[in-house]
């Protein structure tokens, strides 16, 4: 599969939210206001990135090597908790109204599946290193397309007053999700 069709395939058809329902947490909790999500979408874009880069890394000159592959789990956490705290720590000092907006979701990004799960399917795949970061860089892409596209409908829905009071807050957001993963299999034959 050439690189256009693993970016196209991680943005849209294999949705890291949508498709394959990783970084629910994330995006329900963070995707109120779309100045928010964007930030949440930036960090998890960067960390997505660069954790895929290095654990492939690690894996390819560490892991196999020295024949301890079963460790790969616990050697990606550890990279990705890594990046977080950095992530955390250059937000908090360039965007403080980001960092207090973003709340425990920023820190949360180290257990959040979609980034450790994009570096798994990666290895899974047998992706080499630019396929690898392709792949992240689409599936980030695809995180922040759709919470960004929940938080604006979101942003519209609380301006509704004809919504009943039992479908307002999570309840509603859960149904447009599931709207939203409807309308995105529609891309399920373009790759």
């Amino acid at each position: 599969m050439g690189l256009f069709a693993i970016f196209i395939s991680a943005l849209l058809v294999n949705n890291v939210i949508l498709s394959k329902f990783l970084g629910i947490c994330s995006f329900l909790g963070v995707s109120k206001k779309t100045e928010t999500a964007k930030g949440m979408g930036l960090a998890v874009v960067f960390v997505m990135i660069l954790a895929s880069t290095i654990t492939y890394i690690v894996n390819k000159c560490i892991l196999i090597p020295l024949d301890i592959g079963y460790l790969s789990t616990l050697a990606f956490v550890l990279v990705i908790a890594a990046l977080v705290q950095f992530v955390e720590i250059v937000v908090k000092k360039t965007n403080p109204s980001l960092y207090k907006a973003l709340g425990i979701f920023l820190p949360l990004i180290t257990t959040n599946c979609a980034v450790l799960g994009i570096a798994v399917l990666n290895m899974d795949n047998n992706y080499n290193l630019i396929e690898s970061i392709v792949n992240s860089a689409g599936a980030a892409l695809g995180y922040m397309l759709a919470i960004v596209l929940l938080a604006g409908l979101r942003e519209r829905m609380e301006e509704n007053t004809d919504i009943p009071e039992a479908f307002k807050g999570l309840p509603l957001a859960l149904i447009t999700a599931g709207i939203m993963a409807i309308a995105f299999f529609g891309f399920s034959g373009l790759i």
